[in-house]
């Protein structure tokens, strides 16, 4: 668990926090976590993306465009959130549509965004940090989600009752140190790997149309998933994220074995995720860079 994430703990809560939401499981899983500890939530789901679902967890729910930063802006300031985070995927596909300045015209706030902060390239990084700093010129923080909810950061050892054999041994870290590199060029944080060769590399896509794609190009199955945290990870935002469907989707594609970043991964409703892994025969390990040295060594 990072420091700063303790010692925000240790300070008082606030009394409303704002919701920047987009799909998956994430930002309802946080919104019942900061209920559950009497926080309001204000959310701005992304619409399009937002899971209806959160609409009920909230006591305040407004969607709005994928480009409209200044309707978000003016929500937040009008509910007095003055920190807000970010939860969910945000679906980047949609800026390669052929009619996307149909449906994503930014407004002036966006068009200031990209133009002072965006300007050199669209990395998801590059961009993510620009929408933080076009929320700081309103006195808006962002924060990150893990300030309210830590206990989502998966822990260090084997999840499952399975464990890798010396040969998926061998791939996770081959797969490790390609991961680390792809998520240091901010392409993506999961590749999958089979016999030290490289069958996918994640890229705007997600991880699990990565897995699957991972299926159709190693027909016989048994590769494995290695999904890691950035070198240069903001936790307050992108941070990894597996769930249900993401054992679901290896189950699907052949996938044996998944492994994660021990205390820089969140793993969203965990009992599910280990019973279903178990009941599929897959194995789960949440280790770090150092293990994987020390077993290379051995």
């Amino acid at each position: 668990m990072t420091a700063d994430i303790i010692s925000f703990q240790n300070a008082s809560r606030p009394d409303c926090v704002g919701l920047l939401a987009g799909a998956g499981r994430f930002p309802i899983v946080f919104a019942e976590t900061a209920r559950q500890q009497g926080i309001s939530v204000r959310c701005m789901g992304i619409l399009g993306l937002v899971p209806d679902e959160l609409r009920d967890l909230c006591d305040d729910f407004q969607t709005a465009p994928l480009s409209k930063l200044g309707r978000a802006i003016r929500y937040f300031r009008r509910q007095g959130a003055e920190q807000v985070v970010m939860a969910g995927k945000i679906e980047k596909r949609a800026f390669f549509d052929p009619y996307r300045w149909l449906r994503l015209v930014p407004d002036w706030r966006a068009m200031h965004m990209l133009m002072m902060y965006a300007a050199e390239n669209k990395k998801d990084d590059t961009l993510l940090l620009a929408v933080i700093r076009e929320f700081a010129r309103d006195d808006i923080q962002v924060e990150s989600a893990l300030h309210f909810c830590p206990e989502l950061l998966v822990k260090h050892g084997f999840l499952t009752r399975r464990k890798p054999s010396t040969a998926q041994w061998k791939d996770v870290r081959f797969g490790w140190a390609l991961a680390k590199e792809m998520g240091r060029l901010d392409v993506g944080q999961t590749v999958a790997v089979s016999e030290t060769a490289v069958i996918a590399v994640e890229a705007i896509e997600g991880t699990d149309e990565c897995i699957l794609r991972a299926g159709e190009l190693c027909r016989r199955g048994g590769f494995t998933v290695i999904k890691v945290a950035k070198p240069q990870q903001d936790m307050r935002f992108d941070v990894p994220t597996i769930g249900v469907q993401t054992i679901q989707t290896m189950h699907e594609a052949g996938a044996r074995v998944l492994a994660i970043e021990a205390g820089r991964t969140i793993l969203l409703d965990e009992p599910e995720v280990v019973n279903l892994a178990n009941r599929f025969g897959i194995t789960i390990i949440s280790l770090n860079a150092e293990e994987l040295h020390l077993r290379a060594a051995a």
